[in-house]
């Protein structure tokens, strides 16, 4: 049976109109030179977690605010259904299938090469103060790292001037954070040892062993969040030492919102990138205690309305520097959500395609969510905002992240170098609400590197079990598998499909 969705909620001229009286803004001037520019990035927020997009049951006044006040995107995509790769293309403009990037494990390699061209470095070289803040889950070094000592390459040797990061995800070791290079807080007589081999209990329990241990949250059988328990939580690998270096779990966002505001106060005299990587809404969620009965969907949705909250104080910080004028802003996601993913935290186990949590449904109107190949795996909130030169308003355009290196770099003057960012388009003027055309095609990347192909209306799975065929355009849920009576159509699609396996999309 096909579930029933709801409808796309729309801002229209007609509902901002007071919006724009009130501010006295009627007319939106030509790009200024050199505006800062902030990259809000969430972790595992779906296409329908915030008011915007649809939810009903998660408050996000300040995610909303921004839309209102900004163009929003109802076609906008990361690159990949997990998170690895979606950042990797993010940074790189370079699709994560062509490296065969996928999720890293917390003491991974660094997996974009140092000599690669980023979006930070393209900043720097427009003259920028670079910074990262919140979750990398890029790698890190070059081949086993200590964690007690200077760890490169990293953020700096991709452009990055100042970085204050968690290693990977936050329900893997090291839970601990590392600003430019070095482990904060470290104490010398403590030091960290991490594995993801070799089971280490000599300083935190084992989850299987000891599953007492976990008194924040229980695993879920299966999930291998059961390794070392650190802050009552299961994570995946093992680590030892470094206790005074551990981040409360409670406090990450925070702590990271410190860090920002340190970064755009010390850097609101000159131009600056920021990209913020929020951890929220991964698991384990665990939302600070002042958000923590937020919603009537438990730990999933009360982190939801503490990383609205934090996109508020990041505008707030604006604000109070007299930047938001200068600043652009966008808001998106690594990848679609995901419920019950290997804590006993009050989520409904999502069995199928089908399946909300608690009612709600993070996927919005569209099928599937994290690791998965159909719409809610990639197509998430996309939002621009640049008060005075982006008129409020919506999109349908197709977009994806992939495309922010090109269009960053033609909004500061700069050229690619040969060879750089090949799968990044130049779509400024869709970003900025000037051209209503976006891209003509876009690759997307499920777990397993399962690829699909969008062209207007047509998505294009090729499955392991046959190909799949949808016209978005009167099945905008993908229920209606049409292959077997679009073979010509199917034909079409996967020599599109292979013709860019082996080239870029800007080639």
């Amino acid at each position: 049976m096909i579930r029933s969705k709801r409808r796309i909620r729309s801002v229209t001229a007609t509902g901002l109109a007071g919006l724009l009286t009130a501010s006295g803004t009627t007319a939106f001037a030509a790009p200024a030179a050199r505006p800062n520019v902030i990259l809000i990035y969430g972790d595992d927020v779906g296409y329908g977690d915030s008011g915007v997009y649809g939810a009903t049951k998660i408050p996000t006044p300040n995610i909303d605010r921004l839309a209102r006040n900004g163009l929003l995107f109802t076609d906008g995509h990361c690159s990949a259904s997990t998170c690895t790769p979606s950042r990797f293309s993010l940074l790189t403009g370079r699709y994560a299938f062509r490296e065969d990037i996928a999720i890293l494990k917390g003491d991974a390699t660094l997996c974009i090469q140092p000599e690669s061209y980023t979006m930070a470095d393209m900043f720097r070289a427009a003259g920028y103060k670079t910074g990262v803040i919140g979750k990398w889950h890029l790698g890190l070094g070059n081949g086993e790292v200590d964690w007690n000592r200077t760890i490169a390459p990293g953020p700096q040797e991709l452009g990055f001037d100042y970085s204050f990061i968690m290693p990977a995800t936050v329900d893997r070791v090291p839970c601990v954070y590392v600003e430019n290079g070095r482990v904060v807080r470290l104490d010398p007589n403590d030091p960290i040892r991490v594995s993801y081999s070799e089971k280490i209990t000599d300083t935190y329990p084992d989850g299987v062993d000891h599953p007492e241990a976990m008194t924040y949250y229980r695993s879920t059988p299966g999930f291998r969040h059961d390794n070392s328990v650190i802050n009552g939580i299961g994570r995946i690998g093992w680590m030892s030492g470094g206790r005074a270096a551990l981040w409360n779990d409670e406090n990450l966002t925070i702590d990271t919102l410190r860090q920002t505001k340190q970064f755009i106060t010390e850097n609101k005299n000159q131009p600056f990138f920021l990209y913020f990587a929020s951890q929220d809404i991964h698991v384990p969620r665990t939302p600070h205690k002042r958000f923590q009965g937020a919603t009537t969907l438990g730990p999933r949705g009360d982190a939801m309305v503490q990383f609205d909250w934090a996109t508020g104080e990041i505008l707030k910080m604006l604000e109070e520097n007299g930047l938001l004028q200068n600043t652009l802003v966008i808001f998106s996601s690594d990848n679609g959500p995901v419920y019950k993913d290997g804590y006993e935290d009050g989520c409904t186990v999502r069995l199928s395609d089908e399946e909300s949590d608690h009612g709600h449904d993070g996927s919005g109107v569209f099928r599937g969510g994290k690791y998965k190949t159909y719409e809610g795996g990639t197509r998430v909130p996309f939002i621009v905002s640049w008060p005075g030169t982006v008129a409020p308003g919506t999109s349908s355009a197709l977009i994806s992240q992939v495309d922010l290196l090109a269009s960053f770099a033609a909004l500061t003057g700069q050229t690619l170098p040969a060879g750089a960012a090949i799968d990044s388009q130049n779509r400024l003027d869709t970003l900025l609400g000037k051209n209503p055309r976006g891209d003509d095609v876009i690759i997307e990347q499920a777990n397993g590197n399962i690829l699909s192909v969008r062209q207007g209306d047509w998505k294009y799975i090729a499955g392991k079990k046959g190909p799949e065929l949808y016209d978005l355009k009167t099945d905008i849920g993908e229920q209606h598998n049409v292959a077997a009576q679009q073979p010509e159509t199917v034909k079409q699609m996967a020599a599109l499909l292979e013709t860019y396996r082996t080239r870029g999309l800007r080639e």
